[in-house]
């Protein structure tokens, strides 16, 4: 286990509440609604324009990658996420504020944590309970656009962060990483669907564990302990002293992983980006596992 300080990954609705109603919010505090919803259920766009807390900017997922890929939501250039969040007015010195109004509670904030820690940006937080909870509590709402002043962001890719499917593939035969997966488990054995795939069967890789991240959430939408979270991970034996790879359909939820262990204090599990959306067009029939009717993913 990495023995360092970490910074908060997570703060409250309160914390937040106050730190607007304070006016802190500005070139070293900034929120963003990262909220992002399959095509034809609800437009995240349109509901940031309608509502969203006091002063937080749209970041907009399907902007901020690599739009060039053949796979799902793959990082973007260094440069792209620099000049992107700099339009944000986020400078490396802004404490970076992540939510999303999914009904869970949290859904695309993690990814977002993760791609500002994943280009050397350790300031940056979770807001627990998500916009659900921000609604539910009471706290102030507007439609008024945010027109942050543009910020000079400085990226540095942090490999230690990301694998690649290269070094995944690499990892079933050397097993110095443990890989878990945090899609459903209906998905994860090949039972179910993936939904909204063309040409993308069920299944998982090889050797990889299934912890849904929906378990690492209470049914209110909040973080659950980092006493339950670690009774998680030792229920399905995933060591925590030991390398962990983070992996999911297309490195979203698998950024939940990595929170949890965070929130454990384990700073340093990989997401594998390209996820199942790559593994199962590149790899070979062997190391895809399905209990699908095809037998094999």
């Amino acid at each position: 286990m990495v023995h360092q300080v970490l910074y908060r990954a997570l703060v409250s609705t309160k914390w937040l509440a106050d730190s607007v109603r304070t006016g802190k919010l500005g070139p070293g505090l900034r929120v963003l609604d990262a909220s992002w919803y399959s095509p034809g259920t609800r437009d995240a766009r349109k509901e940031y324009q309608e509502r969203h807390v006091p002063g937080a900017s749209f970041f907009d997922i399907e902007e901020c990658r690599d739009t060039a890929s053949p796979y799902e939501m793959m990082l973007p250039s260094e440069a792209s996420f620099a000049n992107y969040v700099g339009r944000l007015g986020i400078s490396n010195q802004t404490h970076v504020v992540v939510y999303d109004g999914d009904n869970l509670g949290s859904f695309y904030a993690p990814r977002v944590w993760w791609m500002f820690r994943v280009f050397g940006h350790r300031t940056v937080s979770v807001l627990n309970g998500g916009f659900r909870n921000w609604l539910k509590e009471g706290h102030p709402v507007t439609s008024e656009p945010s027109h942050p002043e543009q910020a000079i962001f400085k990226a540095t890719l942090d490999r230690s962060l990301l694998k690649t499917y290269e070094q995944v593939l690499e990892n079933l035969e050397s097993k110095r990483f443990q890989l878990v997966d945090s899609r459903s488990q209906g998905r994860y054995l090949g039972t179910e669907p993936e939904p909204d795939a063309v040409g993308l069967g069920s299944g998982h890789i090889r050797g990889s564990l299934n912890m849904p991240f929906m378990n690492f959430l209470t049914e209110d939408g909040f973080e659950k302990s980092p006493e339950d979270l670690r009774a998680l991970f030792q229920d399905k034996k995933v060591d925590l002293s030991q390398p962990l790879i983070a992996t999911c359909r297309k490195g979203v939820t698998a950024c939940h992983i990595a929170l949890a262990a965070y929130l454990c204090g384990k700073p340093d599990v990989a997401v594998y980006d390209g996820s199942w959306s790559e593994w199962f067009r590149r790899a070979p029939p062997e190391t895809r596992v399905s209990q699908g009717k095809d037998g094999k993913a």
